[in-house]
């Protein structure tokens, strides 16, 4: 299988100067081919291929308006389109929503570099029109799927897919089943529980400081306003790059959380995982909870299960979205009509009380049994 590897590199400030270029390229090309696709559609015409517009692409660089496109290499437009058209097919499958303008503040500083054109010698790599960039450790020298050169508001970052042998397991015979929620992150069916990181002091001793540098930096743009225009001084701008350093290390302290405990689930070595069927969009619009949601990443958590039991061969399973894994009781099958979400404990007729999420947990892990019966 392949796993992706990402490595820190370390540029000349002329290099990251070019880093820098070859991003603004990538997501000219990719709005470029955005508002030919719309301009088509406009005018009841068809889906224009990505080797037309890499074709127009080409006729438009020899132009004097955009000769500078020569600045970067030509393979980070030519993916730039390809992923706007592969964005798009994955929108008339019904698996994404339709591609929407890369903005400069928004979107995420990346760029592809071609994999047959990356060279690598000992804690160097050649990126295309940049030079040998100094990286922060070894690269192995071997066959790279898919290179991308990423920056994440602090340090400029190379990520390769590396082909790697899947690890012979020996997995016991247990079932285990997963129930993602908010009070905790899992809550697994063998009793184990994963904590909601963002309750702990560090999370929380972050996110006060950020909220006092958004309440500051919103002050200095009131006392800067010039009539309708909001004027950013240098002031501000020092701010909000603390700010973005606060972002990027509670998403990393998050990241790190969930690294850590979808490898120690699936280090038990179950022969199975199940878990239920997310409908993120659906619980991200009760505005009571949305927040609380977004800050859990259950979708990563899924994700990152999903690929760790292929890469160690256990089976994952995720159960039908209409399953009633929390309103059954685990002791004697019968269904709960009136549970609530305040209900955090399980009270069944039969007299069995146990925890909602355990309880629920242990139901997914019978979850092909109930269904066969």
């Amino acid at each position: 299988m392949i796993l992706a590897k990402r490595v820190r590199l370390r540029p000349t400030k002329e290099q990251e100067t070019q880093l820098w270029k070859s991003v603004g390229t990538a997501r000219w090309a990719y709005n470029w081919a955005l508002a030919k696709q719309k301009e088509s559609y406009k005018n009841k015409g068809k889906f224009i291929s990505d080797g037309l517009l890499r074709k127009e692409l080409t006729r438009l660089k020899q132009t004097d308006e955009f000769s500078w496109l020569y600045e970067v290499s030509n393979n980070i437009t030519k993916q730039a389109i390809k992923d706007l058209c592969h964005a798009y097919e994955k929108f008339f499958k019904g698996l994404a929503d339709q591609p929407r303008f890369k903005s400069k503040r928004k979107s995420k500083p990346s760029f592809y570099n071609d994999n047959v054109k990356l060279k690598v010698k000992g804690k160097k790599v050649l990126i295309e029109k940049v030079g040998w960039v100094v990286t922060s450790e070894l690269i192995s020298d071997e066959k790279y799927y898919n290179p991308r050169i990423s920056n994440d508001g602090k340090y400029w970052y190379i990520s390769v897919g590396i082909e790697e042998l899947k690890p012979t397991v020996e997995h016991t015979n247990v079932s285990l089943g997963i129930d993602i929620g908010i009070k905790k992150l899992a809550v697994c069916s063998d009793g184990t529980k994963k904590n909601n990181i963002n309750k702990t002091d560090t999370v929380k001793s972050v996110e006060k400081r950020l909220r006092r540098l958004q309440r500051r930096v919103s002050r200095k743009y009131e006392m800067n306003k010039e009539g309708n225009r909001f004027v950013k001084t240098s002031n501000i701008i020092k701010i909000e790059k603390k700010m973005q350093h606060l972002h990027r290390r509670l998403k990393n302290i998050r990241l790190n959380h969930l690294h850590q405990s979808t490898s120690e689930i699936v280090k038990t070595k179950p022969y199975r995982i199940i878990m239920e069927i997310l409908n993120i969009k659906g619980m991200m619009k009760n505005k009571h909870l949305s927040k609380a949601i977004a800050k859990q990443c259950l979708f990563k958590f899924k994700r990152q299960i999903q690929y760790k039991c292929e890469k160690y061969g256990i089976e994952f399973v995720e159960a039908d979205i209409w399953y009633p894994s929390s309103k059954m009781c685990s002791s004697c099958g019968k269904l709960k009509k009136n549970l609530k979400l305040s209900d955090r404990l399980y009270k069944c007729e039969c007299g069995h009380e146990i925890d909602r999420d355990l309880n629920a947990a242990i139901n997914l892990s019978r979850y092909k049994l109930v269904t066969v019966t």
